[in-house]
């Protein structure tokens, strides 16, 4: 048995909180019955559910992981006509979206992906899943500079959580540093360096939770994640999340 709103998610229809959503809305039926309560336990064998009046079929989950290049746009369509990541992914007829984003410019570790339930493992602030960077500021970086980024910075939505930031190299123009958050706010390095006036030039995603760059050294390889490494990392974060609720531990999944 299986929760109705977390099997509509991993069979890739939508999220889970707007699998939630149409519930409540009324807009998924089990066995021909309207379902409006949150909580109702399904048999994915037996039951029939329909969401806005289309059969919800379960698919073989698809875990990609990519080196997207800068130049690519982290959507699966564009009206604009720029190239978008899914042009460098070949013989998926299934539909797959990235998890989180990557912005035109910047390059690195993009996960791919048909099951909604881990990309809300991934992606919820609760779960506190690490990403890991290499961004190239602009100036030489001092010390007090650095401590900005490591305590937090105030952008226009509010103070960054602290994160881990590291100097790699000082060059007379820029500065590579390493860094590690857990958020997932839009452009949040850039942001943060525009903000203690030094602009990132150059940010590449190097490791997402535990999944790093190993077998993709060039901008546009990809490779399949095994199921199995997928089931681990559910059951290991789910628990790690119920762990931290019981305790208030607002620490969670790391590298």
């Amino acid at each position: 048995m299986e929760r109705l709103h977390k099997l509509i998610s991993r069979c890739g229809v939508t999220s889970r909180r707007k699998a939630e959503e149409l519930i409540l809305q009324g807009k998924v039926a089990v066995n021909g019955r309207v379902v409006r309560s949150l909580g109702v336990l399904v048999d994915p064998g037996q039951d029939v559910i329909k969401v806005e009046g289309k059969q919800v079929k379960s698919v073989p989950g698809i875990y990609l992981l990519l080196h997207k290049p800068g130049g690519y746009i982290t959507t699966t369509r564009d009206p604009s006509g720029r190239p978008t990541i899914l042009e460098l992914i070949d013989g998926v007829e299934e539909r797959i979206y990235p998890v989180g984003r990557l912005d035109f410019d910047s390059s690195g570790l993009l996960l791919l992906t048909n099951d909604g339930e881990l990309t809300y493992y991934l992606t919820h602030p609760k779960f506190e899943v690490r990403k890991t960077y290499l961004a190239a500021f602009t100036g030489q970086l001092d010390s007090k500079a650095v401590h900005s980024l490591r305590r937090g910075v105030k952008l226009r939505d509010g103070w960054t959580a602290p994160c881990e930031a590291f100097v790699k190299t000082k060059g007379d123009s820029s500065t590579l540093i390493e860094m590690t958050i857990h958020e997932g706010r839009n452009r949040q390095i850039r942001r943060m360096g525009e903000a203690i006036g030094h602009p990132v030039i150059q940010l590449k995603r190097i490791r997402f939770g535990p999944w790093d760059l190993s077998g993709l050294k060039k901008p546009g390889q990809y490779r399949y994640i095994d199921s199995k490494e997928i089931e681990r990392f559910k059951l290991r974060i789910a628990d790690c999340g119920l762990r931290n609720i019981k305790s208030g531990d607002v620490h969670c999944f790391g590298q």
